[in-house]
């Protein structure tokens, strides 16, 4: 398993790991280059990134945000995963997490499911899973994505940070890693101009 020292890192790690093993395949969205699944893990994680803040899309900052924060759908996504995180048939997710680790800390059943059965087809969401932990006395986290594109991936780790900072600060303890399982990385076509220069710009930062 890789092991990143900062979300910025992760972010080109995966990036460049679809570029190098990547194969073309298709997407409801058009053609994509998809690449075997990834796990890994990031230490730190914060909108100061420097990766983030020298080549991320700060206009989308917002907008990905809301999607994990509020409980109505924002345009263009299809899905809410603030809803599926507190609201999902009812139930607030996060909330019963919370108190099942409170009531036995040891536990491995912390785990959360953001997908329904016999929804939408078009609106499966793509983060299907979160698992919580508390190890070693800190509240580790695993994110289960079915599919992911690379791309845009730090606009997901860095809302899922603030979810992971939440259930920890509500159980009394430190956030420890963040986890990532990711069954298709890809990267869309259209934007491989756009990939290979946020890579050669981190290459030439790394060589500086």
């Amino acid at each position: 398993m890789e092991r990143w020292s900062t979300c910025g890192e992760a972010w080109i790690g995966l990036m460049r790991h679809v570029w190098t093993t990547g194969v073309a395949g298709l997407d409801d969205r058009g053609p994509v280059i998809e690449a075997p699944p990834r796990l890994f893990e990031m230490t730190t994680l914060g909108w100061d990134d420097p990766i983030v803040r020298a080549y991320g899309d700060t206009e989308a900052v917002a907008r990905y945000t809301a999607k994990f924060t509020r409980t109505d759908v924002v345009p263009p996504f299809k899905y809410s995963y603030g809803a599926r995180l507190r609201d999902l048939s009812g139930v607030d997710q996060l909330a019963w997490v919370i108190e099942l680790l409170r009531a036995r800390p040891w536990t491995k059943s912390g785990w959360i499911s953001l997908t329904v059965p016999g929804e939408r087809q078009d609106a499966v969401p793509c983060l299907a899973a979160l698992a919580f932990r508390v190890r070693s006395s800190r509240l580790s986290m695993t994110a289960t994505f079915r599919s992911q594109n690379a791309f845009t991936s730090y606009l997901n780790y860095l809302p899922l940070r603030s979810v992971q900072l939440e259930v920890a600060g509500a159980v009394g303890l430190p956030a420890g890693t963040m986890r990532v399982f990711v069954d298709v990385p890809h990267v869309y076509i259209a934007d491989t101009g756009a990939v290979t220069a946020v890579l050669a710009r981190a290459a030439m930062r790394g060589a500086a």
